[in-house]
């Protein structure tokens, strides 16, 4: 029988290695699956043995199923480009094995047609499409393998493939919308601070050597504009190498998960910020819980799967404890407002789905209202930070200006024309 080692996640995260017999690699799958384990990769030693023989034809080299080959996890654009064309394909009669083999002609180079030609392989083995999804753990998120799995046990993948790629498409959206709102201030602001270290690198000394030629006092604007000016010439290096190292040290502070809960959580508590972010989480969790429990997902199971994808770790936190609270056949709203970090209006909106046994309907309209309130929150926020930067330069640049021409006025008002 042939023997694998294989690499899973435990129901904790924690990392596991193994050896194992079985008679394939999808019954190898189904026996870690069934034991609560997440298979991250697998390989064949049987046939990791025979690739030691003298031919080396890349045909007997047998591939290690792991995320080394393959990116580490895939954007949302590029799912929904992944679930679209494979729901297209078979929604026009192709089977599943030739519309992957079909992609994979599309992209036979890269990563792309790497990754299409390895799920092939998989399919004509005879693992479900779930089953060769979950082996890649690390590039497909649990909500799209749970969502192929429940599309496969009802015989309706095609239709979940597409629904797929709606979900991830309005993700990839809200992540551009959010992109495009900040793109304009990001470049008044690069703009402004190098308009400014030009000025206080360039200008001003040069001027500060003419006034030391013409002697004579200079008004205190000015004097503290030369101040600035040597000591940003002087130390500006140094100042800048130490805003890099600290930059750098609250990245690397931020990836540690008690950090970063309390950053996230003064950033929502922030006037501006903490409501584009709790809008946008909201918006994630909704489309994301009502996707799942529309494609038969158990509830508790959603809401875990719900977990890791609203991108704030406050917020998930409170879905994990509403999780914990709720129990087989009690409803979601109630454990979600005890928490006190959703709003009464979503769990409002969320009690009445369940009132109607509609629960899937009612999230789509409470992501379609946390989907608008965020394109206004984000259009707020652009109509006021554009205009509050190019006041800021203005201020910046209009002292600058003044402080140089006010020592110019009054040291040559003192000259005698003849």
């Amino acid at each position: 029988m042939p023997r694998y080692r294989y690499i899973a996640r435990s129901p904790t995260g924690e990392r596991m290695e193994g050896f194992a017999e079985a008679a394939d690699r999808p019954t190898l799958l189904r026996r870690l699956r069934s034991g609560g384990l997440v298979p991250i990769a697998v390989e064949d030693l049987n046939a990791r043995a025979a690739s030691r023989a003298p031919d080396r034809s890349p045909a007997s080299h047998p591939r290690f199923f792991s995320l080394r080959r393959l990116p580490r996890a895939m954007r949302p654009s590029d799912l929904a480009m992944f679930a679209r064309e494979l729901s297209d394909l078979m929604g026009a009669g192709m089977t599943l094995g030739r519309a992957l083999q079909t992609l994979a002609r599309r992209r036979d180079t890269g990563v792309a047609g790497d990754l299409h030609s390895t799920l092939r392989d998989e399919i004509l083995r005879g693992a479900s499409l779930s089953e060769a999804l979950e082996a890649r753990a690390g590039v497909f998120p649990a909500l799209f393998i749970n969502m192929v799995r429940a599309g496969e046990t009802g015989g309706r993948l095609a239709e979940t493939l597409r629904r797929l790629s709606e979900h991830y498409e309005r993700a990839a959206s809200a992540r551009e919308k959010v992109v495009s709102a900040l793109a304009y201030p990001a470049f008044v602001l690069v703009a402004a601070i190098g308009t400014v270290i030009f000025a206080m690198t360039f200008v001003v000394p040069r001027f500060s050597a003419i006034f030391r030629e013409l002697g004579g006092a200079l008004p205190a604007p000015t004097r503290a504009l030369i101040a600035i000016s040597r000591a940003a010439v002087r130390h500006g290096p140094w100042v800048a190498l130490v805003l890099t190292a600290l930059v750098w040290a609250a990245a690397r502070s931020l990836r540690h998960p008690t950090t970063r809960r309390r950053a996230e959580a003064g950033l929502l508590r922030m006037p501006i910020v903490g409501p584009i972010m709790r809008a946008g989480a909201f918006g994630r969790f909704a489309h994301t819980l009502g996707s799942l429990l529309a494609n038969g997902i158990p509830v508790l199971q959603a809401l875990s799967i719900a977990e890791t994808t609203v991108g704030h770790a406050v917020i998930a936190e409170a879905v994990r404890q509403a999780r914990e609270r709720v129990t087989d056949g009690a409803t979601i709203s109630g454990p979600l407002a005890e928490g006190g970090l959703f709003p009464p209006d979503l769990t409002d909106m969320l009690a009445i789905g369940e009132e109607t046994g509609d629960l899937p309907s009612a999230l789509e309209r409470i992501a379609q209202r946390y989907d608008a309130e965020l394109d206004r929150r984000l259009r707020a926020m652009t109509t006021l930070i554009g205009p509050a930067l190019i006041l800021l330069v203005a201020v910046i640049i209009g002292f600058i200006a003044i402080s140089l021409l006010t020592a110019v006025f009054e040291m040559t008002s003192g000259l005698k024309v003849r």
